[in-house]
């Protein structure tokens, strides 16, 4: 399963810029909240994402917030991670951020250049690793258990003022991950040969 698959709804940034969604249900009139906001629909590796480009990251924010109020209505099962959408987001997060969270082969590592962001990082199960500024989560945490713990970390960086950006390990939308497999759906294995039928 991928980062982007515990949720019904996954918002996300991609390296170059791009705001994408996902849907990991079917959710009643999702398509016209997302077009009506301004995501373009596209077809990639066996799902469809909705995307804002690079140009609009200046608004996403209020784009995303249209699309997620309508997506509200039929389920809270969903995390927005893109530091395109943050208001201060298109500024000094992309430039400059207190905190950089990035997801990279497994691992959770979070590097900050204040000492505002220790206290919140080591209560949301960041650990000091390597170099002073620099954090990451235990190894050995679920994929679902590390995307819990930065969403809470995020969440409360962003109420005390510091800009947070993170890095999802997804330069391009073509990184983005292809659909998960349906259970049911993984070939069987070929069963044995047939007896075979003796001759008269």
């Amino acid at each position: 399963m991928a980062l982007t698959d515990h949720n019904d709804v996954f918002i996300g940034s991609t390296g170059d810029g791009h705001t994408f969604v996902v849907l990991n249900r079917p959710i009643r009139n999702a398509a016209r909240y997302l077009t009506a906001a301004g995501f373009t629909a596209r077809e990639h590796q066996g799902r469809t994402l909705y995307l804002l480009p690079p140009e609009a990251a200046q608004d996403a924010h209020e784009r995303a917030g249209i699309a997620v109020y309508g997506l509200m209505a039929h389920t809270l099962d969903l995390v927005d991670l893109a530091w395109t959408t943050r208001q201060h987001g298109a500024g000094a997060a992309t430039e400059w951020p207190e905190v950089a969270i990035r997801f990279a082969d497994g691992t959770v590592t979070a590097t900050t250049t204040t000492d505002s962001a220790h206290a919140i990082l080591l209560q949301h199960g960041f650990a000091p690793a390597g170099a002073e500024g620099q954090y990451e989560l235990p190894p050995g945490s679920g994929e679902r258990d590390a995307l819990g713990a930065v969403v809470r970390a995020e969440a409360h960086l962003y109420t005390d003022g510091l800009s947070v950006r993170i890095d999802l390990g997804l330069a391009t939308v073509q990184d983005i991950p292809p659909v998960r497999p349906r259970p049911g759906a993984a070939p069987t294995p070929p069963s044995a040969a047939p007896a075979k039928r003796s001759s008269h």
